[in-house]
């Protein structure tokens, strides 16, 4: 029989080992942020601007013979990959400067297939994005996610206090930075359904945190005579089987969205896989140690009231 895991009742020095989880949390940021300095991100057509074809075979095809009709018919940067199966195609085509018609260039794509490749090529589907816009998607992508860490920063401060709120948005920083620069290592396509599920993640890691603060907050009232980081401590583990739960179950949702959600799906899907885990660990191990290192303590959200405060006289 397997062993019963309860988490309920663990009490693992979560915090006592906050340094090490710090440290592996700032070199890994440094390396996404390296990674996206340097590799950066691969974006999409929703970012780059261009045409995006999606035809289909009759039979399996290889890829190197389609990218070689492209190449010979001065399509040289056609991006060509599978798209669920292998007789269906995706080919992604950046913007020609040189040919104001941009929208008849599926056309001359069919009919360089047809001409060289087996009989039956059928055009599924053409969605064209012009440069301008995929650079304003590009910006306002961005800006989406940097209101919605001002909006966490002032909702958390009125909630609790200003020091959960810097730890809350550092936490999400963390979580945002790990998740781009996967995408950056990767080299997986970013594009509108992928920064969709950065914004999710944002939303579910800051949920996953919230739990845990305001544990952190009504130990404080019931622990009276423990210590900071015991009461700390005792937060993280009496939240940690509502966290381990609620990430696996949404896990177990993600993996078969990306096994069989079709290629549509598969970044979006991945996107989410890897922020769900990466925002588990911060609700666990970065979360409260930023707020124990931003100076938290039960003086700060149960301020003692002065001798005689109460007893003003009219």
């Amino acid at each position: 029989m397997l062993p019963h895991l309860n988490f309920a009742e663990s009490n693992i020095n979560f915090l006592g080992h906050r340094k090490m989880a710090v440290m592996i949390s700032v070199i890994l940021v440094l390396v996404s942020i390296a990674l996206l300095a340097t590799r950066g991100l691969n974006f999409g057509v929703d970012f780059t601007g261009g045409t995006l074809v999606e035809v289909g075979y009759p039979q399996a095809v290889e890829l190197d013979p389609i990218r070689q009709q492209l190449a010979d018919n001065d399509f040289e940067r056609a991006t060509v990959q599978y798209f669920g199966t292998s007789r269906d195609v995706l080919i992604r085509l950046p913007p020609r400067v040189d040919d104001p018609d941009q929208a008849a260039l599926s056309n001359e794509v069919l009919r360089a297939l047809q001409a060289g490749g087996p009989d039956g090529v059928d055009l599924r589907r053409v969605e064209f994005v012009g440069p301008a816009v995929g650079e304003e998607l590009r910006e306002q992508g961005g800006l989406a996610m940097i209101y919605a860490l001002f909006g966490i920063l002032i909702y958390v401060a009125v909630r609790f206090e200003w020091r959960f709120a810097v730890g809350a948005v550092l936490a999400l920083v963390h979580d945002v930075t790990l998740t781009l620069g996967f995408f950056a290592l990767t080299q997986i396509e970013f594009d509108l359904a992928v920064l969709a599920a950065v914004l999710a993640v944002i939303g579910y890691s800051l949920n996953d945190t919230i739990v845990v603060y305001d544990r952190i907050r009504e130990n404080f009232r019931i622990l009276r005579k423990e210590g900071t980081q015991f009461v700390m401590n005792n937060a993280v583990n009496k939240t940690l089987a509502r966290t381990i739960v609620t990430s696996m179950t949404t896990l177990l949702v993600l993996v078969a969205l990306f096994a069989l959600g079709g290629a549509a799906l598969n970044n979006f899907a991945i996107a989410l896989i890897v922020g769900v885990l990466v925002g588990t660990y911060s609700s666990i191990f970065i979360a409260a140690a930023a707020a124990l290192m931003l100076g938290v303590d039960r003086k700060v959200l149960l301020p003692v009231k002065k001798e005689g405060a109460e007893e003003e006289t009219p």
